[in-house]
Protein backbone atom coordinates (compact mmCIF):
# COMPACT_ATOMS: atom_id res chain seq x y z
CA UNK A 1 0.00 0.00 0.00
CA UNK A 2 1.40 3.41 -0.93
CA UNK A 3 1.28 6.64 1.03
CA UNK A 4 -1.55 8.88 -0.10
CA UNK A 5 -4.27 11.00 1.52
CA UNK A 6 -6.18 9.44 4.41
CA UNK A 7 -3.60 6.71 5.04
CA UNK A 8 -2.11 6.18 8.48
CA UNK A 9 1.66 6.27 8.15
CA UNK A 10 4.24 5.08 10.68
CA UNK A 11 7.81 6.31 10.21
CA UNK A 12 11.07 6.02 12.04
CA UNK A 13 13.39 8.98 11.45
CA UNK A 14 16.30 11.07 12.60
CA UNK A 15 15.86 14.84 12.31
CA UNK A 16 18.98 17.00 12.33
CA UNK A 17 19.89 20.57 11.44
CA UNK A 18 21.44 20.59 7.97
CA UNK A 19 24.12 23.17 8.73
CA UNK A 20 25.83 21.39 11.61
CA UNK A 21 24.19 17.97 11.95
CA UNK A 22 22.86 18.87 15.39
CA UNK A 23 20.41 16.22 16.57
CA UNK A 24 16.85 17.60 16.92
CA UNK A 25 14.63 14.55 17.28
CA UNK A 26 14.74 10.81 16.80
CA UNK A 27 11.96 8.26 16.78
CA UNK A 28 12.41 4.49 16.93
CA UNK A 29 10.76 1.38 15.55
CA UNK A 30 9.27 0.87 19.01
CA UNK A 31 8.07 4.49 19.26
CA UNK A 32 7.50 5.65 15.67
CA UNK A 33 5.93 8.87 14.47
CA UNK A 34 2.39 7.96 13.38
CA UNK A 35 0.10 10.35 11.50
CA UNK A 36 -2.75 10.59 9.01
CA UNK A 37 -1.29 11.65 5.67
CA UNK A 38 -2.76 14.67 3.89
CA UNK A 39 -4.66 16.31 6.74
CA UNK A 40 -2.51 19.46 6.70
CA UNK A 41 -0.96 19.11 10.14
CA UNK A 42 2.62 18.53 8.97
CA UNK A 43 5.21 20.43 6.99
CA UNK A 44 4.11 20.31 3.36
CA UNK A 45 7.60 19.34 2.16
CA UNK A 46 7.73 16.49 4.70
CA UNK A 47 4.59 14.97 3.22
CA UNK A 48 5.64 15.67 -0.39
CA UNK A 49 8.83 13.69 0.17
CA UNK A 50 6.85 10.68 1.46
CA UNK A 51 3.99 10.54 -1.04
CA UNK A 52 3.77 7.26 -3.00
CA UNK A 53 6.33 5.51 -0.77
CA UNK A 54 5.46 2.19 0.89
CA UNK A 55 6.45 0.19 3.96
CA UNK A 56 10.14 -0.65 3.83
CA UNK A 57 11.10 2.38 1.72
CA UNK A 58 13.87 4.63 3.00
CA UNK A 59 13.88 8.42 2.77
CA UNK A 60 16.57 11.06 3.04
CA UNK A 61 15.65 14.67 2.26
CA UNK A 62 16.12 18.28 3.29
CA UNK A 63 13.51 20.94 4.06
CA UNK A 64 14.61 24.53 3.50
CA UNK A 65 13.89 26.77 6.49
CA UNK A 66 11.60 28.98 4.40
CA UNK A 67 9.46 25.91 3.66
CA UNK A 68 9.85 24.57 7.21
CA UNK A 69 9.48 26.81 10.24
CA UNK A 70 10.33 30.07 8.48
CA UNK A 71 13.01 32.68 9.01
CA UNK A 72 13.88 34.02 12.42
CA UNK A 73 12.12 37.32 12.98
CA UNK A 74 13.58 39.90 15.35
CA UNK A 75 10.09 41.25 16.10
CA UNK A 76 9.45 38.01 18.01
CA UNK A 77 12.13 38.97 20.53
CA UNK A 78 10.07 40.67 23.22
CA UNK A 79 10.79 42.34 26.56
CA UNK A 80 8.07 41.39 29.02
CA UNK A 81 7.66 43.35 32.27
CA UNK A 82 8.98 41.55 35.34
CA UNK A 83 5.50 41.75 36.94
CA UNK A 84 4.22 39.10 34.53
CA UNK A 85 6.49 36.58 36.25
CA UNK A 86 5.52 37.30 39.83
CA UNK A 87 3.81 34.59 41.84
CA UNK A 88 0.70 35.09 43.96
CA UNK A 89 3.05 35.91 46.85
CA UNK A 90 4.41 38.89 44.87
CA UNK A 91 7.85 37.28 44.44
CA UNK A 92 9.65 36.60 41.18
CA UNK A 93 9.28 32.96 40.04
CA UNK A 94 13.01 32.20 39.89
CA UNK A 95 12.33 28.46 40.15
CA UNK A 96 10.71 28.31 36.69
CA UNK A 97 11.95 31.45 34.92
CA UNK A 98 15.56 30.81 33.93
CA UNK A 99 17.64 31.62 30.86
CA UNK A 100 17.19 28.89 28.25
CA UNK A 101 13.85 27.64 29.59
CA UNK A 102 10.84 27.57 27.26
CA UNK A 103 7.66 28.76 28.99
CA UNK A 104 4.00 28.51 28.05
CA UNK A 105 2.52 31.99 27.60
CA UNK A 106 -0.58 33.63 26.12
CA UNK A 107 -0.77 36.57 23.73
CA UNK A 108 -3.06 39.61 24.06
CA UNK A 109 -5.97 37.64 22.57
CA UNK A 110 -5.50 34.67 24.92
CA UNK A 111 -3.89 32.39 22.32
CA UNK A 112 -1.33 29.95 23.72
CA UNK A 113 2.29 30.24 22.57
CA UNK A 114 5.74 29.33 23.82
CA UNK A 115 8.69 31.61 24.44
CA UNK A 116 12.28 30.92 25.38
CA UNK A 117 13.87 33.07 28.11
CA UNK A 118 16.93 34.81 26.65
CA UNK A 119 17.77 37.28 29.41
CA UNK A 120 16.62 38.22 32.89
CA UNK A 121 17.10 41.95 33.41
CA UNK A 122 16.22 44.17 36.33
CA UNK A 123 12.83 45.29 35.00
CA UNK A 124 12.00 42.78 32.26
CA UNK A 125 12.49 39.32 30.85
CA UNK A 126 13.65 39.11 27.23
CA UNK A 127 11.93 36.23 25.44
CA UNK A 128 12.15 34.70 21.97
CA UNK A 129 8.81 33.66 20.46
CA UNK A 130 10.29 32.33 17.20
CA UNK A 131 9.78 28.61 16.61
CA UNK A 132 12.94 26.87 17.90
CA UNK A 133 13.62 25.56 14.37
CA UNK A 134 12.99 28.89 12.59
CA UNK A 135 15.95 29.75 10.38
CA UNK A 136 17.22 26.16 10.25
CA UNK A 137 17.26 23.93 7.18
CA UNK A 138 16.21 20.44 8.27
CA UNK A 139 17.45 16.98 7.33
CA UNK A 140 15.07 14.02 7.67
CA UNK A 141 16.46 10.51 7.25
CA UNK A 142 14.51 7.35 7.99
CA UNK A 143 12.20 4.63 6.80
CA UNK A 144 8.52 3.93 6.28
CA UNK A 145 7.42 1.27 8.78
CA UNK A 146 3.73 0.86 7.96
CA UNK A 147 0.98 2.27 5.74
CA UNK A 148 -2.68 1.44 6.29
CA UNK A 149 -6.07 3.01 5.60
CA UNK A 150 -7.31 5.38 8.31
CA UNK A 151 -10.51 4.27 10.01
CA UNK A 152 -13.67 6.36 9.84
CA UNK A 153 -13.20 7.26 13.53
CA UNK A 154 -9.62 8.39 12.93
CA UNK A 155 -10.67 10.56 9.99
CA UNK A 156 -13.59 12.03 11.96
CA UNK A 157 -11.35 12.83 14.95
CA UNK A 158 -8.38 13.95 12.85
CA UNK A 159 -5.82 11.74 14.59
CA UNK A 160 -4.62 8.15 14.80
CA UNK A 161 -6.18 5.79 17.34
CA UNK A 162 -4.72 2.61 18.80
CA UNK A 163 -1.10 1.62 19.19
CA UNK A 164 1.20 4.68 18.99
CA UNK A 165 -1.87 6.87 18.44
CA UNK A 166 -4.36 8.68 20.64
CA UNK A 167 -6.47 6.65 23.05
CA UNK A 168 -10.02 7.65 23.98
Amino acid sequence: MIIENNKVVSVNYLLTKKANGEHVEQTSKEQPFVFIFGTGGLLEDFEQNLINKKAGDAFDFFVDHQRGYGVRDEQYLVNIPMEAFMGEDGKFDDENVKVGVTLPMVDNEGNPLYGTVLEIAENHIKMDFNHPLAGHDLHFKGEILEVRPATEDELAHGHVHGEHGHQH
